[in-house]
């Protein structure tokens, strides 16, 4: 066999290279010392506060667009997590300045007071839920993102309407709000991301937003090795989850309610809002049987947003449109990015949003 003669090692000459030539035939201690006067100048605040989170071996953020969404969609999962001792994280978009007001008595709140019941209902969604770490997502000044309010099309499906509010997170630069949550992602460091699929759950303007930001900001915290994101080191999330519901059991459902008169029940036949995926696509449940409880304590908070009809034949809660929506014990997601991992169920879908995640990932 011939080979090609290779040429001789040159000397590495990149700051890497320089600084293990300088170590050469130093003394071991001496080089630990300057190591660790490195890391103590090159940490900032912030990034120390992400070392220590490292502490709680799993970690979950949930980004959400409005007060309430979390308990709708994912506050079972919440809980869940929360109980078992896993870091989770909620990042809340906006205030829900312009959400519709369902309880006549709170309908005089202009945006601004509404932003600020708004926020005490979250509060005590989140100790509900056993969740403690909530931040509002802000801009680089520190305000906070606007609601960008909606219009409903038809039952379950909404969009923008036609004046929306310059502060608000719809008209804000798109790459401002992604970078955003790539600072929190990198301080977070979570194994775990879950948000909404790419048409917002039902269409509304800033759960698409968030989407769209959540998903250039996983992108942006993973980063090239730079410190551009608030100075933190870059972090890359091991599983991205959707946030759906799988299509037979949501007929099933609307079935039974038009079956019983449930006033506002919509079609069983008739189109879907976007969270409604085929059962296929649905790759992971979450089993929160022990935690609805909590989910619903969690929903009742959300007084102005949502009301509960628990007793009908099939448990419901209505938003301000009217229309009744099962309250699952279980909650669904589609893996947009990582491996799947077991236990899975009878179906073959996951049963843990962090299985196949080493505990030191």
């Amino acid at each position: 066999m011939t080979t090609t003669p290779q040429p001789p090692p040159q000397p590495d000459e990149t700051p890497e290279g320089a600084a293990g030539a300088a170590t050469a035939g130093r003394d071991p201690l001496e080089i630990a010392a300057d190591l660790v006067d490195d890391v103590s100048r090159e940490l900032d605040p912030a990034e120390l506060a992400s070392l220590e989170r490292l502490d709680q071996p799993r970690r979950i953020l949930f980004v959400h667009a409005h007060p309430d969404d979390e308990s709708i969609g994912t506050g079972a999962t919440m809980a869940r997590y929360a109980e078992a001792g896993a870091g989770v994280v909620l990042l809340t978009a906006t205030r829900g300045e312009l959400g519709e007001v369902i309880p006549p008595e709170l309908a005089h709140l202009d945006p601004d007071a509404l932003a600020e019941h708004r926020t005490g209902e979250l509060a005590t969604a989140m100790e509900a839920l056993g969740v403690s770490d909530h931040r509002f997502l802000t801009r680089p000044d520190g305000t906070g993102y606007r609601d960008s309010g909606m219009v409903w099309l038809e039952p379950g499906r909404a969009a923008a309407g036609d004046d929306v509010d310059p502060r608000s997170l719809a008209a804000a630069d798109p790459e401002e709000v992604a970078a955003r949550i790539a600072e929190v992602v990198r301080e977070v460091r979570p194994q775990v991301v879950v948000t909404y699929e790419p048409g917002g759950g039902y269409g509304h303007p800033d759960h698409v937003r968030v989407h769209e930001a959540t998903v250039r900001a996983l992108v942006l915290a993973a980063g090239d090795g730079s410190r551009a994101a608030g100075g933190a080191v870059p972090w890359q999330v091991a599983k991205v989850y959707e946030i759906v519901q799988p299509e037979r059991p949501v007929r099933e459902a609307l079935r039974r309610l038009a079956e019983t008169g449930a006033e506002g029940a919509g079609d069983p036949e008739g189109p879907l809002p976007s969270v409604v995926v085929p059962d296929g696509e649905v790759t992971t449940v979450v089993d929160g049987t022990g935690q609805v409880p909590a989910k619903i304590a969690a929903l009742r908070a959300h007084a102005t947003q949502v009301t509960l009809d628990l007793d009908a034949a099939v448990p419901a809660m209505r938003l301000s449109n009217g229309v009744p929506q099962p309250v699952w014990p279980q909650e669904h997601y589609r893996l947009v990015h990582g491996v799947a991992g077991g236990p899975y169920d009878a179906e073959g879908r996951e049963t843990d949003l962090f299985a196949g995640i080493a505990p030191s990932s």
